[in-house]
């Protein structure tokens, strides 16, 4: 499995992360969960090993460290982490006490999204327009699970992504942290691509229903949280 993403890990990988993630300016802790005993998770090592390169690639913080975070979550000696951030899948690459995550590698075309998030999180900044900003706060205020599933080869995906994890993270900003945002890897998630008869991706599930096949705009994603979220 490494060798075939062996070219994630040269210089050129690496100056186009730094040149990305050079903006960064808070400190960001993301959550690697993995399970060591689990022969069937072909990603697992491989999504720590990149998730480490991506914080080699980040600006360094006042004391000289990296400033991504990356903390390791195994299920052989960490279930009670897998239960506070209610992963049930591995890998898992979290964010935001788990209310932003990718369940399946963060690999291909998902690399942007996963880079931009972690800017804006770090930024303190979502991103999205005042009316997005102002219909989470007074809108959505019941629970909201959003599933965006992505392959890793998908140009669009991470547009819908970022929108997703984007909105969750508003709702944590604004204390609530009621929306939870999932970017599913369809090809190593089969069961779940299969459960909402993905034909074409992103396909965007609110509260499982699928609502949207393709990037949705800001205010029609919104709209379909308030009309799906749930007491």
């Amino acid at each position: 499995m490494e060798q075939e993403y062996a070219e994630l890990f040269n210089d050129d990988v690496k100056n186009a992360l730094q040149d990305a993630l050079k903006d960064m300016k808070n400190n960001v802790d993301v959550y690697v969960f993995i399970d060591s005993a689990d022969e069937n998770c072909q990603y697992c090592d491989l999504t720590v090993k990149f998730m480490n390169f991506v914080a080699d690639s980040c600006p360094k913080d006042e004391n000289g460290s990296s400033k991504l975070k990356v903390h390791v979550f195994d299920r052989q000696k960490d279930k009670e982490a897998f239960t506070e951030y209610e992963v049930e899948r591995v890998p898992t690459v979290a964010l935001e006490k788990g209310k932003i995550r990718w369940t399946g590698a963060p690999l291909g075309e998902e690399i942007r999204a996963l880079v931009e998030t972690l800017v804006r999180i770090s930024q303190g900044e979502s991103g999205l327009s005042p009316e997005t900003v102002e219909a989470i706060k007074s809108k959505i205020n019941g629970k909201v699970k959003v599933e965006t599933l992505v392959t890793p080869s998908c140009p669009y995906c991470p547009y819908a992504a970022l929108i997703a994890h984007m909105v969750a993270y508003e709702a944590c900003k604004q204390g609530k942290c009621n929306v939870v945002s999932d970017v599913v890897e369809s090809y190593e998630n089969q069961d779940i691509a299969e459960k909402y008869q993905v034909m074409s991706v992103p396909t965007v599930a609110v509260n499982e229903s699928v609502e949207f096949i393709g990037v949705p705009t800001e205010e029609n994603f919104v709209n379909s949280l308030e009309e799906k979220q749930k007491a």
